[in-house]
């Protein structure tokens, strides 16, 4: 009887760590419906590649994302890099993979209006998806401030309406006069009547694209065998993200959007 009660024991010591599903979060700059559709797919391929228990979890918005993110509430997650450098600061998440093409913020115009240069956006209504938006929000705001004394927190003519399709559409729509994006969001873009209506007047300075990160209570083991498995997501997953080809990556990537966190402090705290 003791035997068997050791070998129960000694099952239950050796059980993997990572028995507990893993909780994988995708900053939500699409719809749900449409980060659904293209991570679930990305997931089912991790849990068989892995063997480890995943499930996507999808926010209404980047806030609420960012809610999750810097509390700890995923163990994996595919952020931009300013939720990088903010999280990997409070909770020690660690980034991993990231696709190689850096990221470029966009601002979009309707076609039929006069604001055909960058020093015409002066006083004009801006729409952005989520105030801690890296690329989208973050880089259009820091550069219209350093190149050319635009600031846009101290007039606080804009409004956030929470996805990178609410923005396009409200500027098509007359709603704001410019709108803060990437060119991936832009050119996926389903609504062709509202792509149709806009054009890009604006292109930032370049950055490391978004990581994948862990969080670092991981075991290494699982933390491994994770990067391995996203490293090797089939082609046409990659193709069905709007990404590249994925590499890995590290912290130190991410130190030249710290400058860009200090001058603009998350609004999540």
């Amino acid at each position: 009887m003791r035997r068997i009660a050791v070998l129960l024991l000694s099952s239950f010591m050796f059980t993997p760590l990572f028995a507990k599903p893993l909780i994988f979060g995708v900053v939500p700059q699409q719809s749900p419906i449409e980060l659904i559709r293209d991570w679930q797919p990305v997931v089912s391929y991790l849990e068989n590649a892995t063997g480890a228990k995943v499930i996507l979890k999808i926010e209404r918005s980047i806030p609420e994302f960012e809610k999750v993110l810097y509390s700890g509430g995923y163990d994996i997650a595919y952020m931009n890099p300013y939720h990088y450098v903010v999280a990997h600061k409070r909770q020690g998440y660690i980034a991993k993979v990231r696709d190689e093409k850096n990221i470029v913020g966009i601002l979009v115009v309707r076609k039929n209006s006069d604001l055909s240069d960058i020093s015409m956006l002066k006083g004009k209504s801006f729409l952005f998806a989520a105030p801690d938006a890296f690329a989208a929000t973050l880089l259009p705001k820091y550069e219209l401030l350093k190149k050319y004394g635009n600031d846009i927190n101290k007039d606080k003519n804009y409004r956030y309406v929470n996805s990178h399709d609410s923005v396009y559409k409200g500027v098509a729509r007359g709603i704001g006069d410019v709108g803060g994006g990437i060119e991936r969001t832009f050119n996926n873009l389903e609504d062709k009547e509202t792509k149709n209506a806009l054009v890009i007047s604006y292109k930032t300075k370049a950055y490391p694209s978004h990581p994948f990160a862990f969080r670092t209570s991981m075991p290494e083991s699982l933390k491994a065998k994770m990067t391995k498995a996203i490293l090797e997501i089939p082609d046409p997953m990659i193709a069905s993200l709007s990404m590249k080809h994925l590499i890995q990556t590290d912290d130190s990537e991410y130190d030249a959007v710290r400058d860009i966190a200090v001058a603009l402090p998350s609004t999540q705290e």
